[in-house]
């Protein structure tokens, strides 16, 4: 397998999960300050996976926008999941979560 993801678009793949995290940081309550990086993590992780992996047979003429190697539609549309199952279980291990309910001592 050779990747060919190239400078431009990890740029630009980097700027896209630190735009998430950063958003992330700021919906609901955050368990602990480092809920934006584990979450961007996530969305970073994921990005690669799909541009590099699911669509990695994919030529310019397949698919666009295709920014130096960066499938940039696919990957920003499916690293949501990631992203947020990343940001979802930090928030579940470390109490930030809304869905779970205060324990009383």
């Amino acid at each position: 397998m050779q990747f060919d993801l190239g400078l431009t678009g990890l740029a630009i793949l980097i700027g896209l999960s630190l735009g998430f995290g950063v958003i992330t940081q700021f919906i609901g309550k955050a368990g602990t300050r480092w809920d934006w990086l584990i979450a961007a993590a996530g969305y970073f992780v994921g990005g690669v996976f799909v541009s590099e992996v699911l669509f990695a047979t994919a030529t310019v003429d397949d698919i666009q926008p295709m920014i130096d190697g960066l499938a940039f539609d696919e990957a920003m549309l499916f690293s949501l999941l990631p992203g947020i199952l990343a940001l979802l279980a930090t928030r579940y291990v470390t109490g930030g979560s809304p869905f779970r309910r205060p324990t009383t001592a």
